[in-house]
This record gives C-alpha cells, sequence and structure tokens, in this order.
C-alpha cells in the first residue's frame, strides 16, 4: 500500500466552487474570471456568488447585505471575552476562540438545515470583522470604534480598526484584496473545514478549525513575513546580494513560488497593479524596494517557474491602509470565511465522513517494562 504523504496532487471533492489553471495563471470563481470580479463585483456581491452559486439579484443583494449589516454589533459577552484575553495573544488565537462563541447567538443549530448556512454565512462576515477590529483597538489600550453603518464592507473594517475613515479609493482597494482572498480551491484550511463539516458539526466548528490551519507558516502569514523583510532592506543596491545570499543558503524567498502556479500568481498582478494605483497617491518607501526585489529575483527564479504570489504585495498594501503586521493573516482569514462556508455547504450535500487510513510502522508484541526497571 502507498503512502500519499501531504495527500499532494489526490483529489478529495469535486467542486464547482473555484478554478484554477497553474500553467496559465488562471484563477475563477463559480466560472467568472478574477480580474472581472474585482474590476466590477464588490466583497459581499462575491461572497454571496461564491456561497450560493449564483450573481445575486438587486433584491437578493440588498436584503444579503441589510443581513450582514445586522450582525456588524458584537454582544456585550463577546467583548468581555476579548477584554479577558492577554493583550500578548496573537489575532488569529484570538479570532480562533471567538468564532464558536458568536454560534451561542445563533437560533439553529443544526448544520443540515439550510437556514444555519445563511445564519452563520452573514452573521460570521458581519461579526468577525468587528471582532478583528475589536481586538486590535483592546490589545493596544486604544478605544473601541463601533461601527458605521453608512460606510462600505471593506471602509468600515479599517474605520474600526484604526479609527480613521479611509478615503473612497482606500476602501475600494482594500474590498478588491478581500475578493482576491476570498477562496482558492482546496487547500489546507479549505480541506480542514470540510474535514470538520463531514462530522457535522457546525459551520462555526469549521471555520474555527480552519482559522487553527491558516495560521501555520506554511499556509497564511506568508505577507507578514514579506513585509519584515522588505522593511529591513535600507538600500536596493543591497538586493542581488541579499537574494545571492538566500539562494546560495538554499532559503526560501518569501513571497515567491506556489504549489499549484507556475507562472504568475494572477493575483498578485492585480495586487501589483493596486498597491501602483495607491502609491500614486500616497507615499510609500517600500513600494520601489518591492519593485526591484521582484525584478531582481524573478531573473533568478523564472527558469524554475517561481513568480510572485499573492503574499508578496499584500503585506505592504496592507501597510499602507493602516493594517498592523500582527493583523495580516487575520484579514486573509476575514476574507475566506465566505469560501470556506461555500465548501461546507457544497460538501454536505453528499456528505462522508472522511476516515482516511495509515501504514502501521511500529512493533509487535513488545512486552510492558515495569517502571523501576527502566533506564
Amino acid at each position: 500500500m502507498e503512502v500519499y504523504a501531504g495527500l499532494a496532487g489526490i483529489p478529495v471533492v469535486k467542486s464547482a466552487i473555484s478554478y484554477i489553471d497553474g500553467q496559465k495563471g488562471v484563477l475563477e470563481y463559480r466560472g467568472i474570471p478574477i480580474e472581472e470580479l474585482v474590476e466590477n463585483s464588490n466583497f459581499l456581491e462575491v461572497s454571496y456568488l461564491l456561497v450560493f452559486g449564483k450573481l445575486p439579484t438587486a433584491g437578493e443583494y440588498q436584503q444579503f447585505v441589510s443581513d450582514v449589516k445586522k450582525h456588524t454589533y458584537l454582544d456585550d459577552f463577546i467583548i468581555k471575552f476579548l477584554k479577558d484575553i492577554p493583550d500578548s495573544t496573537h489575532p488569529m488565537k484570538v479570532l480562533q476562540s471567538v468564532v464558536p462563541v458568536l454560534s451561542s447567538f445563533d437560533p439553529v443549530k443544526d448544520v443540515l438545515d439550510k437556514k444555519h448556512h445563511y445564519n452563520a454565512l452573514v452573521r460570521m462576515l458581519g461579526q468577525i470583522p468587528v471582532a478583528i477590529a475589536t481586538w486590535k483597538r483592546i490589545s493596544r489600550k486604544e478605544e473601541i470604534i463601533p461601527p458605521d453603518l453608512t460606510l462600505s464592507y471593506g471602509e468600515n473594517f479599517l474605520y474600526m480598526l484604526t479609527g480613521k475613515k479611509p478615503s473612497e479609493k482606500e476602501g475600494k482597494i482594500f474590498d478588491r484584496c478581500l475578493i482576491l482572498h476570498a477562496e482558492h480551491t482546496m487547500n489546507a484550511s479549505t480541506f480542514t473545514a470540510i474535514v470538520v463539516v463531514s462530522t457535522l458539526a457546525d459551520f462555526y466548528s469549521a471555520v474555527s478549525s480552519a482559522v487553527g490551519s491558516l495560521s501555520g507558516r506554511l499556509h497564511g502569514g506568508a505577507n507578514e513575513k514579506v513585509f519584515y523583510m522588505l522593511s529591513s532592506i535600507e538600500d536596493v543596491k543591497k538586493i542581488p546580494k541579499i537574494i545571492e545570499e538566500k539562494l546560495n543558503k538554499k532559503e526560501r524567498i518569501m513571497g515567491f513560488g506556489h504549489r499549484v502556479y507556475k507562472t504568475y500568481d494572477p493575483r498578485a498582478k492585480i495586487l501589483k497593479s493596486l498597491l501602483k494605483e495607491l502609491s500614486a497617491e500616497k507615499e510609500n518607501k517600500l513600494y520601489p524596494i518591492a519593485a526591484e526585489f521582484e525584478r531582481v529575483a524573478t531573473e533568478k527564479l523564472s527558469p524554475k517557474k517561481i513568480y510572485p504570489n499573492i503574499d508578496f504585495y499584500s503585506g505592504i498594501l496592507y501597510h499602507m491602509l493602516g493594517i498592523p503586521p500582527q493583523f495580516y493573516t487575520s484579514v486573509f482569514a476575514m476574507a475566506r470565511v465566505s469560501g470556506w462556508i461555500a465548501h461546507c455547504k457544497e460538501y454536505i450535500k453528499e456528505n462522508k465522513l472522511f476516515r482516511p487510513t495509515q501504514i502501521y510502522d511500529g512493533g509487535h508484541n513488545i512486552k510492558y517494562m515495569p517502571l523501576e526497571k527502566r533506564k
């Protein structure tokens, strides 16, 4: 019997949610190219598309946005819960802890009930951004900023996080970032979510588990490391030497390479253009450093089909929007909620409990040795 370590390349589901062509650099949500969605749609509409399989009508969209806004305020119990968490706790640990508590306020608990699917979606879309922003304010001894429902989804999050109302352009750019992070086929966190939901645990449990999976440095968090790497470079002339040293030491260059894409990540292309657009209005010392780093690294790595991925530019963009580096992965999770729920909803239509097997690689008939005889 053969072991497929990490299930690399092994299909575990059939899905109509998203599609990737890693050779051509194609990403589609429900068949619509990501470029079209970023150009024409918004995050909440894309969330509806992912979960329900179609773009909403005007009436469906208005109702959906209204229902998300209804769940934008946190219960006092949750705010007290956040205040009792040590300030040094990483935002991803906080988020993983808060999500299951949200289920306490959901009247529909049965994961097979379609009302649970909708309730969980609008509740988590509404409250997870507030929880992230509130934790940032609490952990830094800042006054909590209540939501402003006159703002867009992206604008409201940035306002609650920073205490400053962003410009319309900043809000739109951030909203596009959320679209780019919303879904990406079967990866570690999405697989974690469907494994959990296959037990008929609720969507809150599945999302909380997915957050835990995303917190690992091999999945989420790379954009934070890219930001620190680029921030440490004081002179662009030193970039070739820095890259050469990393390659000689066989170190991974953060923000480059992807398990699926063997060409330029289409999301990275869009983020680069968004960063350039924002940098034209706001001073950004890291943009020229990042551009030169990308040029030099691509020259070295493109023959091996290693190109920039979504993490290379996202951290710099988030920095310009006032998001602290420790919160980058939490923003990733906030965006991915609709993707995780879409997969959970799709999977339980023909649910089968995940129960893989193993190959035993240990001894047999070993005699128990009493404690006093052990060395």
